[in-house]
């Protein structure tokens, strides 16, 4: 086998292990990580039949929305791409030019909130939830273009009180906590 067969057989084993361990890692996260071109991840996943970022988020995405019963797909801040329903979900949030300030290309905190807040909701299952409180840190400032991954778990949960809890992350560093204090609503209090 020759050096070059083997480096591409050793990349392409490296290229499978960081997706299955992230699978929002990008093309681009993917050449800096490795230290190889672009093209060559594109070349690399395209043998290995394994999809484009894009892609693979709308493959986990697809279902996920169906269980959600507190908020409609439309609603939600950042695309819902796993779920289980009473105790975990992610959301991935790209930032565009429009979520950003024009001087700076820093993101607006609402839409680091409303993505947490989005995903805290679509946790609990009831047709109704609604925030109660909550207690939230911006960590650093996230600008155009990064992508947000916000992962969410309800810690506790007291009749129809529930206390998630949502890291967001750009690149595995932490960008913005949330606790957030949600209650389920009774039908008889919302079908007045």
């Amino acid at each position: 086998m020759s050096r070059s067969s083997a480096n591409r057989i050793a990349r392409q084993g490296l290229i499978e292990k960081y997706i299955s361990g992230n699978p929002f890692l990008t093309d681009e996260d993917l050449a800096e990580t490795l230290g190889v071109s672009i093209q060559t991840i594109r070349l690399d996943r395209s043998e290995m039949s394994i999809p484009e970022m894009r892609l693979r988020i709308k493959n986990m995405a697809s279902g996920v929305y169906g269980q959600v019963r507190s908020i409609g797909a439309d609603e939600m801040i950042g695309e819902l791409v796993d779920l289980e329903i009473g105790l975990t979900g992610i959301s991935v949030l790209t930032i565009t030019e429009r979520m950003a300030f024009k001087k700076t290309k820093v993101t607006r905190g609402h839409y680091l909130f409303a993505q947490a807040n989005s995903l805290a909701v679509a946790l609990v299952e009831s047709e109704v939830v609604l925030t109660g409180t909550c207690k939230i840190s911006y960590k650093r400032p996230v600008f155009s273009g990064e992508k947000v991954v916000a992962r969410g778990h309800i810690s506790r949960k007291s009749g129809n009180r529930y206390m998630v809890r949502v890291a967001s992350t750009v690149r595995d560093e932490v960008v913005f906590t949330g606790k957030f204090l949600v209650f389920a609503i009774p039908e008889e209090v919302w079908r007045r």
